[in-house]
This record gives structure tokens, sequence and C-alpha cells, in this order.
């Protein structure tokens, strides 16, 4: 394998030690390769038990591993935590803040909130001395994120369809709901975690690590976000959604006191509300992910029922631990540039829906790859897991098998079986049917023999198949209760199961590939989002619509209510029915103007002009069939491939320049053109040269361009000869390029690899 002309190790000339200088001298010299460097960052707000912490590329600095971050000291009365750490003078030092806490008996960490930018902090080789930092705030952008569940729980409770039903002479009265996390502690006093009325509770100290967020989804997006718990709780008007997350490092040793409040019509403004009942919830009620309850609440009083109510919960437990770390995040990152996407449905389109259908079967490896190389930008696929819980992709839940009765040459009945109840040797080697051809009794494709037209590829073979420079929009299946309280399917994995297994794939297998994950299930949505810190989540949402019948939860019926979970949520953004959006597109507005990112998916985005109109409204991304048919690009390529080769020609472009000789004519004939516009680097392509990435790379476009380059005299009169050279690059052949091009950026692009990086010259030289 061909070298990259620019990583060729300069040769080093003998050094003429000079007579005045000793021996004893030069080897000092070469033995300061690392030094001390004193961080320093200001964080104007934190709570009392929270710390800051440190994380980086270098082994001191934990090489992002956050049980391995470095703990900084607050400098007494001011904002400023500063800690003096080793740090390497051999090589770039890139680095983040973390706000952390931790669990006193189990010394776990709790990452509360933490920097995201796509690229981090660094010390670069012409920073010689320190400087303080301010959290979050990293050359002038503003990104921080809350963290994910490292080692806690999340239990969150949803009051929706008004649960409260209590006695006539309450009816109508507006109810402060709260929800109290209490310590079960048999033989002392249980521990709340402020002042309730109750009579049988006292204050005491949270217990560590408990935290108590709500949030009520309506048209204010203040209200929307998670937010502290008030001393009374909040609200609840008739059809709230009203959502209460606690966050407990151990559940099973909690209960639950939900405290009701009503504010008296006697009272005046300065008055506190009327305690007037409560009710507990112990943790041996909970199923292992979700469920609803319904229980009696009692008088404050006389402690007598007062009447009913009723709720749904969640619980996130977090994933095996080690797939996530704090060196790169893209759960809220979208670059402004990428607008009008065009993803291929199921890979090339639906091929059951109609009579025409495709060619080429849905959610397979053939349908994903003929829609890249249509030139899809991402490619939408479903998946869901099979009975040996591994993910697979197919769209219905259900399939079909032929019963063959004896005697009898052709089938004559079709047994329908949902997808879980089948192992993955059954789904492949069995002759299964879609819905369609089972109950028409009419087979709609003969593709037995070609291996990747079949049905039911897993999630890992197309993360490792497929072009590394398309994105996917994995939507995760799951079932949901319908208006009329029946559901898509019965009795499915446990959610926390389910959820864990697609996401352990997801992180091991994804490589650089851009991500998105998206559910019609708002709950699978909440708990893609705590259990991994690296990809973006969007709700998917039918809303207002003839076509399907109505979910029940309050949540998916209409684009306004989905916008409110998105925040809530603490999502990326939604994927919306086109139907609803054309019937009022000002709802696009609604989305963005909330910072959310917004795709769209429906029958009607099967039309070029329709496809067009929705660009136009500031859709993000158009989700279709036949993308081979009805695409608008004139080049048929990823806009991820187009970053990628982009970025790879400045890295080329840079290199050769930084071959030009030292002296003093040449310096001066290259020094505007090696200090390229920070423009240029501030995406995802930003040059990280990641030398053991490029190592891996197999043999390239790189190689050919090698070649071109090498006949470049770039020792005199660099800039006229670079320009003299630009026609015969371009002159490669691209579809070429495209293809070798493949695996010459793994590990490159998009994130940077802040393990290993460039000499830090200047800062080893001033030492010396």
């Amino acid at each position: 394998m061909q070298r990259w002309f620019f990583l060729k190790e300069t040769k080093k000339l003998p050094q003429k030690i000079s007579k005045k200088m000793s021996t004893k001298q030069i080897t000092q010299e070469k033995e300061i390769e690392s030094q001390e460097w004193v961080f320093t960052v200001s964080v104007p707000e934190i709570a009392p038990r929270e710390k800051v912490y440190l994380t980086g590329s270098t082994t001191e600095l934990g090489e992002w591993d956050y049980k391995k971050a470095v703990p900084l000291e607050n400098v007494e009365n001011t904002d400023m935590w500063t800690k003096t750490v080793i740090i390497p003078n051999t090589c770039d030092v890139y680095y983040r803040y973390a706000i952390c806490l931790v669990n006193i008996d189990t010394n776990d960490i709790i990452v509360r909130r933490w920097e995201t930018h796509i690229h981090p902090r660094v010390i670069k080789e012409t920073m010689l001395h320190p400087h303080t930092d301010i959290f979050g705030n990293n050359e002038g952008i503003y990104k921080v994120n809350k963290g994910w569940l490292t080692f806690q729980t999340l239990v969150q409770f949803k009051f929706m369809h008004n649960p409260l039903k209590l006695k006539s002479r309450l009816t109508g009265r507006l109810m402060n709901i709260k929800v109290t996390p209490v310590k079960l502690s048999f033989g002392a006093e249980p521990q709340i975690e402020e002042s309730s009325l109750s009579t049988d509770t006292m204050e005491a100290e949270v217990p560590c690590g408990v935290f108590v967020e709500v949030a009520t989804l309506e048209n204010d997006p203040m209200v929307c976000h998670l937010q502290p718990q008030e001393q009374f709780g909040r609200e609840y008007k008739p059809n709230d959604v009203l959502l209460v997350n606690l966050f407990a490092p151990n559940p099973k040793g909690l209960a639950y006191l939900i405290d009701f409040y009503s504010y008296s019509t006697r009272a005046s403004v300065e008055d506190p509300p009327c305690h007037v009942g409560y009710t507990y919830v112990l943790p041996n009620m909970f199923k292992p992910s979700e469920g609803s309850l319904e229980l009696p609440v009692t008088c404050n009083v006389k402690h007598r029922p007062l009447g009913t109510i009723n709720f749904e919960y969640l619980i996130i437990s977090p994933m095996e631990d080690g797939l996530c770390n704090l060196e790169v995040s893209y759960t809220k990152h979208w670059d402004p540039s990428w607008t009008g996407l065009e993803v291929g449905h199921r890979g090339l389109g639906a091929s059951f829906k109609t009579k025409e259908g495709n060619a080429i079967r849905e959610n397979t490896i053939a349908s994903l790859k003929k829609a890249a190389a249509s030139g899809a930008d991402m490619l939408e696929f479903d998946v869901q897991l099979s009975k040996d819980m591994i993910p697979v992709i197919y769209h219905d839940f259900h399939v079909c098998i032929s019963m063959k009765r004896k005697k009898e040459v052709d089938f004559t009945e079709m047994l329908e079986l949902p997808v879980k109840d089948l192992t993955l040797e059954h789904l492949q080697k069995l002759k299964v049917y879609h819905l369609v051809e089972g109950r028409n009794h009419e087979i709609l494709f003969f593709d037995e023999d070609l291996e990747e037209h079949q049905p039911f590829p897993t999630l890992e073979e197309a993360l490792k198949s497929l072009d590394e420079h398309v994105g996917f929009n994995i939507e995760l299946k799951w079932t949901m209760e319908l208006n009329d309280g029946t559901f898509e399917l019965n009795n499915p994995f446990d959610m926390n199961t389910y959820v864990d297994k697609v996401l352990e794939v997801v992180l091991k297998h994804a490589g650089q590939r851009r991500i998105v994950l998206s559910c019609f299930n708002p709950d699978i949505c909440t708990m893609v989002r705590y259990k991994q810190n690296k990809y973006p989540v969007m709700f998917l949402t039918v809303g207002v619509t003839e076509k399907y019948q109505p979910y029940r939860d309050p949540r998916c019926l209409s684009i306004p209510a989905a916008v409110q979970n998105a925040i809530s949520s603490d999502i990326l953004g939604i994927v919306v029915h086109t139907e609803d959006l054309l019937r009022d597109p000002t709802q696009v507005k609604l989305a963005t103007d909330a910072g959310l990112v917004i795709f769209c998916w429906g029958d009607e985005n099967n039309d070029k002009n329709t496809i067009k109109k929705l660009k136009e409204m500031g859709l993000h991304a158009v989700i279709y069939d036949k993308l081979d048919q009805y695409t608008t690009k004139e080049v048929k390529e990823s806009i991820f491939l187009v970053e990628a080769r982009d970025s790879q020609r400045d890295i080329m472009r840079l290199a050769a320049l930084d071959a030009l000789p030292t002296d003093s004519t040449s310096s001066r004939s290259r020094s505007p053109s090696r200090q390229l516009s920070s423009a240029q680097f501030s995406g995802d392509g930003q040059l990280y040269l990641d030398l053991k990435a490029r190592q891996k790379a197999t043999r390239s476009t790189v190689t050919s361009l090698e070649s071109l380059a090498s006949s470049i005299d770039i020792r005199d009169e660099p800039e006229r000869n670079l320009k003299r050279n630009k026609d015969l690059i371009m002159s490669i052949d691209k579809e070429s390029q495209i293809k070798e091009q493949r695996n010459s950026f793994k590990g490159i692009f998009p994130a940077p690899n802040t393990t290993t990086a460039s000499p830090k010259k200047s800062r080893k030289s001033d030492l010396s």
C-alpha cells in the first residue's frame, strides 16, 4: 500500500554539535517531552454538590472516559475552577469540560451537563501559555447538552387524559401535582426531597444523585422544557400532558409520594395552596419498563378516600458500560447546509403498497444499495428484533408462512406470525411471504437466488456493507396503542431490552456514518435519548390524518404536540406526515422556530413537484419512494460524500504547502495560503490529521492523487504550479474516485480522532 505523500517522514539531518554546547545539555533538551499545564474555567452556574471535571485525548486527561475524568478545584469565593495537569509536548491536546456529580456511596459519576462542540478545545502548537476558558463557550459558540444515564435510572410519570377523578365537591378545581422521592429506610423516618404539607412526612435531605424535573406540553416553549420541580409542584389543566422525570441511582430503594394542592378561591396571591390529598407509589408496583397505575387519593386531613389518580410510567435503565464517552456528540448537531436532503424510503421505496411497486424488494441490501447509488443522502429503513434478539430490517410486525396440507402440491392457507416469534435463522431460511402476498395468495418477487435481495438483513450487515458516506435514518419499530384501545402488536419485548439491543449494534458498528434514530412511539424516543449521548433522535408523527387510525397518546395527534414533545424530550427534531404539513404549511416554521430539525414522510412525497415544494418550504429532508426516478440531483452523490471529498482536497493542499522549504522567500509566498480561514474548517470537515487512521486506509483515490501531486514541483513557485496542474487533477475519472474513496475516509471524518495529533514544536522549544 502506497503511503500518503504528505505523511512521509522527513529525514533527520545529522545534527552538528556546537563546541560550546555540551552533550549533557542536548540530553536534557531531548528529555523535555511533557510539562505542567494549568487548566482554568469559569462556571457561573453550578449546583451545591456538583463539580467541574476535565476530560481529553491524553492518558492524563482520561482519554474521554467519563470515569477517568479529572476533577477541578474551586477557587474560593469565585466561579473559577482550576487544576494543574501534566500534558505531553509531543502532540496536540484536545479537551472538554463537564459538570458532574459523584455518588458518595459508590463513587459513580453522573454527567449532568457537558460541552458538545463537534470539535473540542485544543492546545495547539502555537499556544505557549494557558488561558481561562468559559464553560460551554468555545471560540464564541455556546454548546452544552444534558448528560445521559451513566449508572442512574430515569423514572418518568406521565399524567395525561385528565387523570384525577375526585369527589364532586372538588370537581372542576385546578390541582397542582407534585412527585417526591422518598427513601425507604425501615426503622427510621423517611427522607424526602423537600418540605411537603403531608402530616406523615418531614423535611429531610435529598438522597444523593436524585433529581426531579417537570415539563408541561403546551404552546409555551419555556414550559415544555424540563425544569426543576417547584415546592408545590406543577399545575395540571384539563387535557394537559404533564411529565415528571425522576433520576435516581437506586430506584428500587425509593417510594414516591404524589401530593395534590389547590388554591382556595378566597386566598390572597401570597397565600400558599391548600394540601388536598396524597398517594404513595411503591417500587414493587412497577413493571420493568412501562405500564400504568390507578391508585386511591387520600384526604390530607381525615385520611379518607377522595378519589383516584390514573397515570402511566416509563422506567429507563442505563445501557452496558463502555459504549459511550465524552469524545463527540451529534445529538443536537445539524449543519445549516444540510437542507432538502433526499432520503430513500425503505431503500428504493415501498414495494407492496401498490401493484406497480418496485422492481427491488423493500428493506433489502439490494434496495438500500440501489438508492445509495442513485444519490440518496440518507437511507430510511425499519428495525425490529427477531426471537433471538437480533436487530433485523423489516417493516411489518407480521409475516406469512405457507401451510401446505398433506398430499397437496400447492399451499391453500397462510399462517400469519409475528416477526418477534421467529429466530433469525427462521426468518432467513424459511420461505416467508409479505402480508400482501399471503392475503392475496400472489407471489410478487421471485428472487430466492439473489442474496442481497432477500428480506430480513441484519442491521449489522447493513452498517458494514453500505457506503459509509450514506447516512442512515433508522426507524425503531414499536407497537402503539390505537385510540380504540387495541395495539398494533401484542406482548412485545421488554422496551429496555429492545432499545439496548438496537443501540448496541449501532454504537459498535456505525463508524463515522451519519445516523438519525426515529420512532412513532414517544417513549422509545425518550429512551434512546437518555441511554446514549452520540446520535440524534427524531420523533415520528402521523398528526392530523384521514388515512390512518389515530393513536391514543395525545403527543402523537398533531404537529404542535410533536414539537412540544421533542422540546421536552431534548431531541433533535420531528419527522412529520406530509398530508398534515400540506394542510397547514406554517407548521414548518413552528418547528424551526423551536430550534428543531424537520423531516417529512408520506405517499404525497412520491411526486417531483411535491418534493420541490417541500424543499422550498424549508424541510431539512424529504423521505420518498423510487428515489432513482424522482431525484432532483444532477450529480448522484450523497452530500456527506461530497463534503468528505472536499475536505480531502483541503488536506492535500495544506500538506503540499507544508512541504515547502522554510527559506524566507518561500515562507512569504506561502504564508497567505497556509492561513486558511476558519470558515473552511468550521464544519464537520475540519482537518484532524489522524495518522493511525490514514495508515489503515486501503489503496484509494489518494494513491492516484499522490502520483499526480508528486509530479508537481512544489519547491519552486508553488501557487503557479498548483494552478498549472489543476486541470490534470480534475480530469481523474470521477466514478473510480468514488469507488476507491469509500474506505479512505474511515476514522478521519466527520469527528476528530483526538488520540493522536501533530507535534507541538513551538511549545516544546519554548520550554527548552
